[in-house]
């Protein structure tokens, strides 16, 4: 059997514990996009991987240098219930799945009612110190509205032509 992008899966019970861990940091955690970018020497119109954003530290990445992989894209915040829960889970995919084939990108963002307070360096200190999480920690940025971030705007932009919005797959 073979996961997204041609990988081999390690098995059913894993396959069926990976999704039930996706569903599971999506209804908890926000938005979560599963993305997917196709190996092609054309490049349409720009996409996710097209754009920079920054790191915790406030430096510039180029999403560039994930392109290739399938890559779980996902807004979290520090001040929920099920904070630990989430990042664990998370951090538990990174280190499954492996950076080979597969990323977590994490974007800290604070517009569900104050849950992501603190500076970006703040919180990625405070991820990896309590939570052990070696996935990349982006600047906390904004998702929605005329402010949010142009790599996420592309994102919700995409989810828009889906009904169920909150939790969308779209390979790229």
């Amino acid at each position: 059997m073979e996961a997204l992008g041609g990988y081999p899966t390690k098995s059913t019970a894993f396959r069926a514990g990976l999704l039930k861990v996706l569903l599971s940091v999506a209804v908890c955690m926000g938005s979560l996009y599963l993305l997917q970018s196709k190996l092609s020497k054309s490049r349409k119109a720009k996409d996710f991987y097209s754009y920079e954003v920054n790191d915790a530290r406030g430096r510039t990445v180029s999403l560039e240098k994930y392109r290739g992989k399938v890559s779980l894209v996902v807004n979290v915040a520090s001040g929920r219930e099920s904070t630990e829960q989430n990042y664990r889970a998370l951090q538990e995919l990174h280190r499954e799945l492996g950076t080979s084939h597969f990323n977590v990108l994490a974007f800290p963002c604070s517009q569900y009612g104050d849950t992501e307070s603190g500076p970006s360096r703040e919180i990625e200190a405070f991820v990896k110190s309590n939570y052990a999480v070696t996935f990349p920690i982006f600047s906390k940025i904004k998702i929605m509205g005329s402010e949010a971030e142009p790599a996420f705007r592309f994102i919700t932009e995409r989810a828009k032509a889906t009904p169920h919005g909150r939790l969308h797959f779209d390979i790229l």
